[in-house]
């Protein structure tokens, strides 16, 4: 442990950085009527010690529990209540400080109205989710592109590395568009403060969890856009990490004690081998690498087995939430944290907020690895409440290999049959996000050899699946990259920045397929938004036969019939045989093209693509 220690004594010395004296308090602020009305407040002062662990708070309905020290005597937790009485106001802290009482102002607020029905109200299968990287999205406010005192200086749209500008104005500036296409909830990489030295565009190395980072606005920008979300009848979902911050957050610079975060003799990095926690016969060291390793080494891994860490990020997860209105959650690199804790954190967010949705990165290989990660049907010792995951299998095991692979009995087409039909290890395959790619994956377009047929299968497919679809900002245009690294999948969205000469917003300097997948993505989005069948309706699907996939979406109102065509040659569609759904039915429209068929006819689908057809009598 002195090895240990020593260590992190070297690694915490990387930054010496003045700060003013100052006191602050975390949770920043607390609302009343919460029903999480028992809190740890975290008090910390940059310069004095404080002298003793004694605590006062004379407010109407708040009660100290208990205090605690900690080997860093710039550090107190403070445990109290809340009365269900107790008013909003101004709470007074008093502590102790070389022998003299300090005050420290606390704000207690009124929560918002509209809980469960204007924010956290869920997102659900109805939606169509847009990720974007609001850095490389529009620069709406060119004067936050570099704030003094902040580490990165870095502006160089050239460098995929750099910052670029963009921000939270430019997202808003563009709210047309985003409802115009079709989306109805945006999900940003983190918006948290990241006072790194560099790779700051992601968003992943937090380091203060109660400020959003001034470069994208700040905190009350990302109040304005949430509220202008919901009065458009819109959601915003939170990127939250369980598992790390960055190296320069102050509970990393300047812990408590040493063992906020986990410690090695020297640097280990996660084995990223999910497979230690479910297998039956693997080693305590494996599992032990992989839940307490470091995901980078500028991200330390939170201890979420220190009681003080894990209510720190349990209370700032809740009060992102009532901050800033969130809707929905997604949780980053979930398969790395302590599980115990994130069934903890995550019942937490329910009982709070019994609407919210939250779902989990599970970037793993195989179905069954990524279901032992959500609720599920699975019996093993560990159960999971997390409700959803974004389906990788659907994609590295669907949709991929069905436009990319020769149609085999387990290649092709087949490969997405049997990666749905294992549904029944989920509790709620409705909720799965599913994705074409995003951030950490390489663009569709690219994937599928820049081949604007089978993007536009991708996306017809991918809003007419089970699940919740999720556009990656920028591929509705054919936006496309390899991610060797992960920079060249990160690319600007054309037409968000001053100077380009293409615009997506307008469709000035775009190519007719990127018109032609634009248009296709925004007239299927919103003839989703009205499809009883497709946003809550049940799947049907027959087996694949020589590269033809059938599936239907049908309720007691309306059936959509989609045929996917992955074969080189065309097919004939006689609706005969999939009766079970087609009887009764006189004319399919295709709902893109608008054009009609005879379903007592045969029909022909050419090679390599897609047909979405509403049925009617």
């Amino acid at each position: 442990m002195k090895k240990a220690l020593l260590l992190w004594m070297v690694f915490m010395s990387i930054s010496v950085i003045t700060i003013a004296q100052k006191i602050e308090v975390y949770p920043t602020n607390w609302w009343v009527g919460m029903k999480m009305n028992s809190i740890q407040l975290l008090v910390r002062s940059t310069t004095d010690e404080f002298s003793s662990d004694k605590v006062t708070i004379n407010y109407p309905g708040i009660n100290v529990l208990k205090t605690h020290q900690f080997t860093n005597k710039n550090y107190i937790a403070v445990d109290i209540t809340i009365a269900p009485e107790t008013v909003p106001g101004e709470v007074i802290i008093q502590c102790m400080q070389k022998g003299k009482t300090k005050n420290i102002k606390w704000s207690l607020g009124k929560r918002k109205a509209g809980l469960g029905t204007e924010y956290a109200q869920g997102v659900n299968s109805s939606d169509f989710i847009d990720l974007i990287m609001v850095d490389r999205f529009s620069n709406g406010d060119e004067t936050n592109d570099k704030v003094a005192g902040m580490r990165d200086q870095a502006l160089n749209r050239k460098e995929m590395y750099d910052r670029h500008g963009g921000d939270l104005q430019g997202v808003i500036n563009h709210l047309d568009y985003l409802q115009d296409l079709g989306v109805t909830t945006l999900w940003f990489t983190p918006i948290l403060e990241n006072n790194m030295d560099n790779r700051t565009e992601h968003g992943y190395s937090i380091t203060d969890h109660y400020k959003v980072d001034a470069r994208y606005g700040g905190n009350e920008l990302y109040i304005k856009l949430s509220n202008q979300l919901h009065q458009r009848g819109m959601k915003l979902i939170a990127d939250i990490v369980y598992n790390h911050f960055g190296s320069y957050h102050f509970l990393a610079q300047d812990p408590p004690a040493n063992d906020w975060v986990h410690l090695w003799p020297e640097y280990t990095q996660t084995s990223y081998r999910e497979q230690a926690l479910f297998d039956p016969y693997a080693s305590k060291a494996d599992r032990k690498k992989m839940s307490d390793g470091w995901f980078d080494k500028m991200m330390p891994d939170i201890n979420q087995e220190n009681e003080y860490m894990a209510n720190f990020i349990i209370q700032n997860s809740i009060w992102q939430i009532e901050e800033f209105g969130i809707d929905g959650v997604r949780l980053d690199t979930y398969t790395y944290n302590n599980l115990e804790f994130a069934n903890k954190c995550n019942q937490a967010l329910m009982t709070e907020y019994p609407k919210l949705t939250i779902f989990g990165e599970a970037m793993v290989h195989g179905v069954v690895n990524q279901a032992y990660f959500e609720d599920n049907n699975i019996n093993t010792p560990f159960k999971s409440n997390l409700q959803s995951v974004v389906d990788f299998q659907s994609l590295y095991y669907g949709i991929i290999p069905a436009l990319t692979q020769p149609f085999g009995w387990t290649d092709g087409v087949n490969r997405l049959y049997y990666t749905l039909s294992s549904d029944f290890l989920s509790k709620n395959p409705m909720q799965k996000v599913l994705l074409l790619d995003n951030h950490d994956e390489p663009r569709f377009f690219s994937v599928v050899g820049e081949n604007a047929e089978k993007q536009k299968i991708g996306y017809q497919w991918l809003l007419t699946c089970r699940g919740i679809p999720q556009l990656y900002y920028g591929s509705e245009i054919l936006m496309k990259g390899f991610k060797a690294p992960d920079g060249l999948v990160r690319s600007d969205f054309p037409g968000g920045f001053k100077g380009d000469e293409k615009n997506a917003f307008t469709g000035k300097g775009l190519t007719d397929a990127e018109k032609a997948n634009q248009e296709l993505v925004r007239k299927l989005a919103n003839y989703r938004k009205k499809s009883s069948a497709i946003t809550s309706g049940k799947l049907m699907h027959y087996v694949p036969v020589d590269g033809l996939y059938v599936y239907f979406r049908y309720d007691d109102n309306q059936t959509v019939m989609c045929v996917m065509n992955t074969a080189n040659s065309s097919k004939a569609i006689d609706f005969a045989k999939y009766d079970e759904r087609t009887e009764g039915f006189k004319t399919a429209r295709n709902v893109i093209s608008e054009y009609q068929l005879d379903v007592s006819a045969v029909a022909t689908i050419p090679a390599m693509s897609m047909w979405v057809l509403e049925l009617q009598k």
